[in-house]
C-alpha cells in the first residue's frame, strides 16, 4: 500500500480516546464514533451518513446490526456491539427517530461535510492525547486486524473479515492487517 499507513489502535489507545470524549462537549456523540471505528469498522463517510433507519430494527430498538445503504457507502451489513463498552456510553442512548444521525456539530449529516468534521473531531482527539501517526483510519485498521487476528475462533476466516469491512477484494483486506513479531515467533516455535 503506497504511502503512510494509519496506525493501529491498542486497547489502551481506544480507552483514552473514550476517556477524552468524555471530557468534550458532546462526550456521547465522540464515544459512539470512536466505537463505530475501532469496534465496527466504520469509514468515516459511513459514520457520518448514518441514518436511525440503518441501525434499529422493525420494532425501533436498537439493531445489533448496522445495515449501510448505497447512499452512506458500498452496500454491506455489519453485525455491531449495540451496547459498546465505554465510560456511560450506549448507542441506543442517542434518541432514534428517522433523521440523520447528528454525529458532527457544524455541518448537516451529508458526505463530503461530515466526513470531514467526523476527520476533524477524531485527529484532534488523538493529537490531545499524545497518538502520533493516527487517522481517522486508524479506528477501521484495528477493527480488521483485530478481527483478522481471532475469527478463527468464531470459526470463521479471513473472508469473513473482508466481507465485514465491506472490501470487494481480499486483498484490500489484507493490507489492513498487521502482523504480530511475537505471534509469528510463537508460530514457528510451534512447528
Amino acid at each position: 500500500m503506497p504511502g503512510r499507513r494509519a496506525k493501529i489502535l491498542s486497547s489502551f489507545d481506544v480507552g483514552d480516546l473514550l476517556i477524552f470524549a468524555s471530557c468534550t462537549r458532546h462526550p456521547l456523540r465522540n464515544a459512539v464514533m470512536v466505537l463505530l471505528s475501532a469496534k465496527a469498522g466504520l469509514r468515516a463517510a459511513e459514520i457520518a451518513n448514518l441514518t436511525w433507519d440503518m441501525v434499529v430494527d422493525g420494532s425501533g430498538q436498537v439493531s445489533g446490526l448496522i445495515e449501510l445503504t448505497d447512499n452512506a457507502a458500498k452496500k454491506c451489513r455489519r453485525p455491531v456491539n449495540s451496547d459498546p463498552p465505554g465510560p456511560g456510553c450506549r448507542f441506543g442512548d442517542m434518541a432514534p427517530g428517522r433523521a440523520a444521525i447528528r454525529l458532527c456539530d457544524r455541518v448537516r449529516a451529508r458526505w463530503p461535510d461530515a466526513a470531514a468534521e467526523h476527520r476533524r473531531v477524531v485527529n484532534r482527539a488523538f493529537k490531545n492525547i499524545g497518538l502520533k501517526g493516527c487517522s481517522s483510519h486508524s479506528g477501521r485498521r484495528t477493527f480488521v486486524t483485530r478481527a483478522a487476528r481471532i475469527v478463527h475462533k468464531a470459526g470463521g476466516s479471513l473472508r469473513d473479515v473482508q466481507l465485514l469491512a465491506g472490501h470487494r477484494s481480499i486483498q484490500t483486506t489484507q493490507r489492513y492487517i498487521d502482523g504480530d513479531s511475537d505471534a509469528q515467533r510463537k508460530l514457528i516455535s510451534m512447528i
